[in-house]
């Protein structure tokens, strides 16, 4: 895939949304609270949006809990137009050490963390086929740490597999990182300083 400018791809997405006067449904997969945050302030005025908390990657489990937990408070508590829903997804490591198998001692952001993008928007994908959704997405490319053109890379792909369209987005562009900071300070969100898997917190710790 060649280098696309995503946020322009969602402007024309949300024009036509505009000009048809409709609401569609939208199943987006977020990591936390934190990365949500300003992707939920942006969408939920266009979308009838569904967050599905789906993370079998963060270990451990107690940290799963606590950004689960964050991501709830927050739904609650954003103003939105159009009310959040939450589907809490199952939890199980070993489905994220099974993909990670002989990727371990990669370097963070390289193949590993494809797979990590793929196991769950792929589950994100099916869960919307199974509901009925008009798109999914994902709140991961607000990071910019995460690789924008390949997750949507692989969601272009996924979505053909599935038959569900995938919104594209590069949710960092336009300060919406810088933003998703400001509204973490104002709703006072647990932030962590890793990604969520045993070995970006080894990266994290090797780099400090």
């Amino acid at each position: 895939m060649n280098k696309v400018n995503f946020q322009k791809e969602t402007d024309r997405i949300i024009e036509k949304i505009t000009e048809q006067g409709t609401l569609p449904r939208l199943l987006l997969h977020s990591c936390c609270a934190p990365c949500s945050s300003y992707t939920l302030e942006y969408l939920s005025d266009y979308f009838d949006i569904t967050v599905y908390y789906f993370n079998p990657n963060i270990s451990p489990k107690s940290e799963f809990e606590k950004r689960f937990a964050e991501q709830k408070r927050l739904i609650e508590a954003l103003p939105a137009k159009n009310k959040i829903h939450l589907i809490r997804g199952d939890y199980d490591y070993n489905e994220f050490l099974k993909i990670a198998k002989g990727l371990e001692t990669v370097r963070e952001g390289g193949e590993r963390c494809f797979k990590c993008y793929r196991l769950r928007l792929e589950k994100t994908a099916a869960l919307a086929k199974e509901n009925g959704f008009d798109y999914f997405c994902t709140t991961l490319s607000i990071s910019p740490l995460k690789n924008s053109l390949k997750i949507n890379e692989i969601g272009f792909d996924i979505a053909e597999k599935y038959g569900v369209k995938w919104l594209p987005s590069d949710f960092k562009k336009r300060e919406g990182y810088k933003r998703s900071i400001e509204l973490s300070r104002e709703y006072e969100l647990y932030r962590q300083n890793f990604c969520g898997c045993v070995f970006s917190k080894q990266s994290q710790q090797t780099e400090e």
